[in-house]
């Protein structure tokens, strides 16, 4: 039986208990708008957001990044948002109430994770969950030997290591 993720942080000192998760509120296109730009342009909600650039929209979802700790039950989590098509965009909230669990869209992560630098964009399958759950966000394997995320999500990472990121996110360390 795999332990739960506890450990003492290095910089306050507390006990964390429970899987790392760090979460992003919006995606980074979203984030790099002006104040006016972000009103006049974009919608955002939990789960969805869209941006109009007069004719063209950019559209996205809220998803969830896995990375398996070893030893650990649950994996580290990224709450990232990725960008859809929009006829995937239209079908994922058409079914967003009754999913089709196992449903996929190709899409392309849209945040920037720390500890994970990484200068091209990084394509992902966008797997639907049932029961409310988020999708989750598979990352397309072609970089697996330069891109540290990608080899994280696929060979897991160590409960050190875990800790190391979790701080970082948290304490800016």
């Amino acid at each position: 039986m795999s332990a739960i993720f506890s450990y003492k942080c290095s910089c306050c000192g507390n006990i964390h208990e429970g899987s790392p998760s760090i979460g992003f509120s919006a995606p980074d296109h979203y984030n790099d708008l002006t104040d006016e730009q972000k009103t006049s342009l974009g919608t955002l909600s939990s789960d969805f957001c869209t941006i109009a650039h007069g004719e063209n929209t950019d559209y996205f979802v809220r998803a969830i990044l896995e990375i398996p700790t070893h030893g650990v039950a649950d994996p580290f989590l990224w709450g990232v948002w990725v960008s859809l098509s929009e006829k995937s965009f239209n079908r994922y909230r058409e079914t967003y109430d009754n999913p089709s669990d196992g449903e996929g869209y190709f899409g392309w992560l849209c945040n920037v994770i720390p500890t994970y630098p990484f200068d091209e964009p990084r394509a992902t399958d966008v797997m639907v969950r049932a029961n409310n759950q988020r999708p989750k966000v598979l990352l397309h394997t072609e970089a697996l030997d330069s891109d540290p995320l990608i080899a994280d999500q696929v060979n897991g990472i160590s409960i050190a290591r875990a800790q190391a990121i979790a701080e970082q996110c948290l304490h800016g360390s």
